[in-house]
């Protein structure tokens, strides 16, 4: 007979798990890693600090945690909606301008999470900048497969540098957002937009092709 209470309170504490979680993505895209506090967070959703302290045992362990939801969250908003593309310049395009969508949308409050916490955590040894340096380099490796299934179609040259064109790419869009964000204006994602093809085109094989049109 105490399986069901069992499970319903492995359940109640997944939710609330999953609810702290989501409020931890949205305060730290704004305020950063540090703003998070067990007392906070079971503030702002009417929790008691010992039923979120239980979900996480320590402040670094709830940063690392809300670093893995928003890496989920950022797969969902970016790499999903382009995973039926098939790989050439259309696909490499398009997982850029997924990225432009996910910072202008608003998927976090305050724009892309990892450009905000990353600049607070790129100097300071540990495991959460651990954590992001991965998730950034994931991010890179992604790009870069999408440039190198371009390449193996033949759209990009065979001498064509994919590594310094991934980070040409993503920093066009980090760039778009830090000042989208920072004037709350839509033309760096415009801007953004309009470079991109540019980019592609340094290194196709035909700068005519219909995908940087």
């Amino acid at each position: 007979m105490a399986a069901p209470t069992t499970d319903g309170r492995v359940l109640r504490g997944e939710e609330t798990r999953r609810a702290v979680l989501r409020r931890a993505v949205g305060i730290a895209s704004v305020e950063g890693l540090d703003a998070l506090s067990i007392g906070r967070l079971a503030t702002d959703l009417g929790l008691s600090k010992s039923g979120v302290f239980a979900g996480f045992g320590s402040k670094e362990e709830l940063q690392l945690a809300t670093v893995r939801a928003a890496r989920r969250i950022f797969a969902d908003a970016v790499l999903t909606p382009v995973a039926e593309i098939p790989p050439g310049l259309a696909r490499a395009r398009a997982l850029c301008e997924s990225w432009l969508a996910y910072s202008r949308t608003r998927v976090f409050p305050g724009g892309c999470f990892f450009y905000q916490v990353t600049a607070e955590f790129d100097a300071r040894p540990g495991a959460v900048r651990d954590a992001l340096a991965g998730c950034a380099r994931e991010w890179h490796g992604t790009v870069v497969e999408a440039l190198a299934g371009a390449r193996d179609t033949g759209a990009l040259r065979p001498d064509a540098d994919l590594d310094d064109l991934a980070f040409a790419l993503i920093a066009v869009l980090e760039a778009a957002n830090a000042q989208a964000v920072l004037h709350q204006d839509d033309a760096p994602y415009q801007r953004a937009g309009r470079l991109l093809p540019g980019l592609l085109r340094t290194a196709a094989t035909d700068p005519a092709d219909p995908a940087l049109a």
